[in-house]
């Protein structure tokens, strides 16, 4: 009986860890996140220039829908913090910062979480490993006022806190 529980004890932490080591084995650009429900998925991807402006791209998408948001971080000039914006059906080209304003469903900082629950400033550099954690506050009610909601007529809001899913290949 001792060594079945000493087993299932093992087990369990070994699934408890699971995501923490995956994400230390995966690099942020191919992180790839989920909330709670595993309604919406966040993906990041490579920006592809070391002159960009942004330090990251990423995606969210409804995992069954249609539903697909694109997004970007810039670090602030002043205080070093991931200044996140979500974005739905912006246009492209030249546009004007009231365009910007109208197809923005979120925009705020992203924190990285640590598996020990730390929150950090700066969401890790794309060749650096990927953070357990990432916290949208206020993503969840920002999309559920955005015309994105009724637009794709969404009924699930997602979570603010998403957690590490898997490395993209």
């Amino acid at each position: 009986m001792r060594i079945l529980a000493s087993i299932l004890l093992a087990s369990a932490v070994s699934a408890a860890c699971a995501p923490a080591a995956l994400a230390a084995e995966c690099r942020q650009a191919q992180a790839i996140y989920t909330d709670r429900d595993g309604v919406y998925e966040l993906s990041f991807e490579p920006v592809g220039s070391e002159a960009a402006v942004v330090s990251h791209h990423f995606k969210i998408r409804q995992v069954k829908g249609d539903l697909l948001l694109n997004g970007h971080i810039m670090t602030g000039d002043e205080v070093a913090r991931s200044n996140a914006m979500v974005m739905h059906n912006c246009p492209t080209g030249d546009v004007t910062g009231d365009e910007i304003a109208a197809c923005t469903v979120w925009e705020g900082v992203m924190y990285p979480v640590a598996a020990d629950g730390a929150i950090g400033e700066l969401v890790p550099e794309e060749g650096a490993n990927a953070a357990h954690a990432l916290l949208l506050a206020g993503f969840g009610p920002a999309l559920r006022y955005s015309g994105a909601w009724e637009e794709k007529k969404l009924t699930d809001v997602p979570w603010d806190l998403l957690t590490f899913k898997e490395c993209a290949k």
